[in-house]
């Protein structure tokens, strides 16, 4: 990590009815951002199964927040096929905000 990078984070609840939900209520999202380019150095989940995570992590490092998230959305859509894809989204979306309405 360098001097440049923030750390931001977004939750969202997992729907009722789901098998992820029987486990945990809501999923976490971590980001760290290079702020110069806003790139994606890292990232985490709060999910039990770290290969969970850690495929989300290797989805999204590399991927830049700067022209929003419509290529963060289409990976996730097209890779990420789990129940709680919606609340993944939702928390990457409220990490993704946050970090934009603080950078300008």
């Amino acid at each position: 990590m360098t001097k440049n990078t923030v750390l931001t984070a977004g939750f969202a609840q997992i729907p009722k009815g789901t098998p992820l939900y029987e486990v945990s209520t809501m999923v976490g999202c971590v980001l760290i951002i290079d702020v110069d380019s806003d790139q994606i150095c890292d990232a985490s989940f709060t999910f039990v199964m770290d290969k969970t995570s850690e495929f989300l992590v290797h989805l999204l490092v590399g991927m830049t927040v700067k022209d929003g998230l419509q290529e963060i959305t289409q990976v996730v859509q097209e890779r990420f096929l789990a129940p709680g894809q919606g609340a993944v989204l939702q928390a990457i979306r409220a990490a993704v905000e946050r970090y934009l309405e603080k950078k300008s």
